[in-house]
């Protein structure tokens, strides 16, 4: 059966207007190593959401999971109103050209250009669609992200690694998704080149009105274009809310994290913007 890109059909209730991810009880675990036990988390539609955390509490996984590429234990998902845990028919095709995921380093096809990668999700939910278009749509959104033309016919390796992100995101925008799923996107850059690509997903957040779940360690994103920022530690989400309101929480990770070195250097320079 051809997948095509379409909402599936349900009724989205107000509370998926409201909070187009809802994650309830989640359990994660690999062998005897429990990675999340009984962790909550609800996404703002419109908001960028930092998640942080320390190493091995989990992120990348969580992510993985509202997604749908790794199985919870136990607990519910539900994204845009549909349960994610467990579905594996038709909806669960169409719903995911909702959304879009930058993984870490791009994860770009190294024997495909770049606009060829971008094709990818296009030829997959619409594998009729006229070549004229799919090139067209592709040039475009390399376009968009802010790579210039002649970067669309060049392939990973002949790409920076900042350009290299560039070209992952635009793949992510391929399918004008609602969702867009960030997976340590200014890992790697320089402090020129993160500033920049924090100003690019504010941008395109704005722009076409999206709901970002960003995993990140870079304190300047967070100061800089996260609305609100969920906290990983315990096995589970310990808090959610803006900087200022974590501060006011006196979890030893959150102060260590938040009012270390670092963590003043980024407040001090929000501070003097």
């Amino acid at each position: 059966m051809t997948a095509l890109c379409r909402a599936p059909e349900y009724t989205v209730s107000g509370d998926a207007d409201a909070f187009p991810i809802r994650v309830r009880g989640l359990r994660n675990e690999f062998g005897d190593y429990v990675v999340h036990d009984d962790l909550d988390l609800d996404v703002r539609r419109g908001e960028i959401l930092g998640v942080v955390g320390g190493s091995g509490t989990g992120k990348s996984v969580l992510m993985r999971s509202i997604i749908g590429l790794q199985t919870p234990v136990a607990g519910s998902i539900e994204v845009l109103g549909q349960s994610i845990t467990g579905a594996r028919d038709d909806a669960d095709i169409a719903i995911r050209c909702r959304w879009g995921v930058l993984f870490q380093g791009g994860a770009l096809f190294s024997t495909l250009t770049v606009a060829e990668n971008v094709e990818v999700p296009l030829r997959e939910f619409y594998p009729d669609i006229d070549l004229r278009l799919l090139a067209e749509i592709a040039h475009f959104k390399v376009r968009l992200t802010g790579l210039a033309g002649d970067a669309a016919v060049k392939y990973p390796a002949e790409l920076s690694g900042g350009m290299r992100k560039r070209a992952g995101l635009a793949r992510a925008l391929a399918l004008d998704p609602e969702l867009l799923f960030l997976d340590e996107p200014t890992a790697g850059l320089d402090p020129i080149g993160a500033a920049a690509f924090d100003q690019l997903i504010r941008g395109l957040q704005q722009t076409l009105g999206l709901t970002v779940f960003l995993i990140t360690h870079d304190l300047d994103t967070l100061h800089e274009i996260c609305d609100r920022v969920a906290v990983l530690a315990d096995k589970r989400v310990i808090a959610v809310g803006t900087i200022p309101e974590l501060l006011a929480l006196d979890h030893p990770w959150i102060q260590s994290y938040f009012k270390g070195p670092r963590g003043r250097a980024a407040a001090s320079v929000r501070h003097l913007d």
